[in-house]
């Protein structure tokens, strides 16, 4: 069997333990699944690696790759470029001209692969700024633009794989592998330098975790891979010879949930927000009976506790909401989904509730891309799965908090620092732990709880220290909420800023006969609206102490978006830039 101590090896792993998987990995070109098996994807890798020292690609060169969606070509494409000794340099696609300028200067990158018309556009508008840059690539076939399988077919002749041999074992596994720009709540991203080793060894440490049917599961992927979370994801899959399915878009996930049929899928809490509330929003149409076994279950949902803690009428009630009710949900996700892993941010309690009720439990998580990025996972199997927590340490990492509460990282994870910044990386790693800026606590049995941002905490004028993260995931539990800021930073009061969820109050207004108006400007005008979002905030209010407590609030009518600068590419909020944004309403709330 193929030792893993580098991340190509994961392929040949596959193929020596599973033979070949037919469908490894999968894209949809017009309408039709294109399966690539293993051998044919290490085939293809192969002559990826021989076109690139044909190119005369150097070890430590740096390869860009700028994917709007997850597909085949990326994973060839990684392993061909890892398997020369140079490293992949991945990058967002919905960041800023600027920011694709500031990443391919500053890793150095002399080539790079696109996925479409609009990356290209936007790499072609500042390519003349970018003189390492030798030449760019794309996946699609687009006019005027090389083409990827312009070095498959250069890769053809196999006559110089004996030196892509030689390149591979003069890889060593603590060598850089990838470097990762973190897309930042704040200032320029920082390269995040990842070796094969921090990101091989997370996952091994963390497939124990995962309950797969090694050689017999089906993944739909569909969060960016760019994103070291999918990525370390797409490694792991592989490990268990799970075949990869490269969801369309986002906007497709659902039909391509229904068609793939997927055993698992990854997610962000977002994500599972908006599948939570379509169902919801339907149950609300049902009528009679219908309507009230459909609302009896979300109440069974919402107090689900994990093996069996609730006692057996509580059990036997769930049985029959399940084959019922929640077993349509499971249809409805495409009847074989039985695990979701979930990242990013913070997972509110009745989500983890009500889906793991409904036998779809979500696995949460909690790591940095920093950490390669795993630190903790909840387990649904030997009483490894606590809603509210993010699991327990996993294998070979090691956890403390500090005095202040912040979480500590050491392990074999943990980055080698940041690309070209000495500063940054010595206050980042600090006597041999990672400082992760989150604060968090262990519960008496260890599972790890994260209650919010150090940097992102901050006092009102009356010394009260306030969490953030904490008020603003309870206060989206709220389905007219769409997006909230707290803020007060030395102020009198906590207040907050909202984006309110307008596809609801357009339901809800419809349904209770109110003339909301059609625009959002009108919607956020609206008094009743008003009244009924302070009403929804004054019974959350409810869950915290009086100085912690949202005193008044302001409405935008944009919807908050990575395009709009609100939201970095993993939905995470840019409060700096939001506080710009919105500054009129800040005053208004304070003056």
């Amino acid at each position: 069997m193929t030792p893993i101590t580098r991340l190509f090896d994961f392929p040949y792993y596959q193929q020596d333990k599973y033979t070949s998987i037919p469908d490894a990995l999968s894209t949809k070109q017009n309408g039709v699944w294109i399966k690539t098996s293993t051998e044919e994807y290490i085939a293809k890798a192969n002559a990826i690696s021989r076109a690139f020292l044909r190119m005369n690609v150097q070890k430590d060169d740096k390869i860009a790759i700028i994917s709007s969606n997850n597909r085949t070509e990326w994973n060839i494409m990684d392993i061909g470029i890892l398997q020369t000794g140079a490293q992949n340099v991945p990058v967002y696609p919905t960041i800023s001209e600027e920011d694709y300028e500031y990443i391919l200067n500053h890793s150095g990158a002399i080539y790079c692969f696109v996925s479409d018309a609009e990356v290209l556009r936007k790499v072609n508008l500042i390519k003349h700024n970018v003189p390492n840059l030798k030449e760019v690539y794309s996946f699609n076939e687009i006019e005027g633009c090389k083409n990827w399988s312009e070095l498959l077919t250069l890769g053809e002749d196999q006559s110089n794989q004996n030196e892509v041999e030689a390149r591979k074992n003069n890889v060593k596994t603590e060598d850089l592998a990838t470097i990762i720009y973190t897309s930042g709540t704040t200032g320029r991203p920082k390269g995040v330098m990842l070796s094969h080793k921090n990101i091989v060894s997370n996952v091994l440490d963390s497939a124990s975790r995962i309950p797969f049917e090694a050689g017999n599961s089906r993944a739909l992927s569909f969060l960016p891979i760019c994103h070291i979370f999918e990525r370390m994801i797409l490694y792991l899959y592989q490990y268990y010879g799970v075949a990869v399915y490269f969801g369309e878009s986002i906007d497709k996930v659902g039909d391509n949930i229904r068609e793939v049929q997927p055993n698992v899928i990854t997610a962000v809490p977002r994500l599972l927000e908006k599948v939570y509330d379509k169902i919801y929003a339907k149950g609300t149409e049902l009528t009679g009976i219908k309507k009230k076994l459909f609302f009896w279950a979300i109440d069974l949902g919402l107090i689900y506790e994990p093996y069996g803690k609730n006692g057996f009428w509580y059990e036997f009630q769930l049985k029959i909401a399940r084959k019922l009710i929640f077993s349509k949900w499971k249809e409805g996700l495409g009847g074989n989904l039985d695990l979701m892993v979930s990242g990013s941010a913070a997972l509110q309690p009745r989500l983890a509730r009500i889906f793991a009720a409904a036998e779809i439990p979500v696995m949460e998580g909690y790591g940095l891309t920093e950490t390669s990025p795993v630190i903790s996972v909840n387990d649904t199997r030997n009483h490894g799965f606590k809603i509210g927590t993010v699991g327990k340490v996993i294998d070979n990492v090691e956890v403390k908090i500090a005095e202040d509460g912040e979480i500590l990282c050491k392990g074999p994870n943990v980055m080698m620092g940041y690309y070209k910044d000495p500063e940054k990386t010595a206050e980042a790693l600090q006597d041999g732990y990672f400082h992760t800026g989150d604060i968090g606590i262990f519960d008496e049995e260890g599972f790890l709880k994260i209650t919010d941002r150090k940097k992102e905490m901050f006092k009102t004028s009356g010394g009260k220290y306030i969490a953030p993260q904490l008020i603003e995931n309870t206060m989206k539990q709220s389905r007219f909420i769409e997006q909230i800021m707290v803020i007060g930073d030395g102020q009198k009061m906590p207040a907050a800023i909202i984006q309110p969820s307008f596809d609801f109050i357009k339901e809800w207004a419809n349904i209770h006969g109110i003339d909301v108006g059609k625009s959002n400007e009108e919607i956020i005008a609206n008094e009743k609206v008003i009244a009924r979002i302070q009403e929804e905030i004054d019974t959350l209010n409810e869950k915290f102490g009086n100085w912690e407590k949202i005193k008044r609030f302001e409405l935008t009518p944009d919807a908050w978006s990575i395009e709009g600068g609100q939201l970095t590419p993993t939905l995470k909020l840019k409060r700096k830039i939001v506080m710009e944004k919105y500054i009129e309403l800040f005053n208004k709330i304070y003056n």
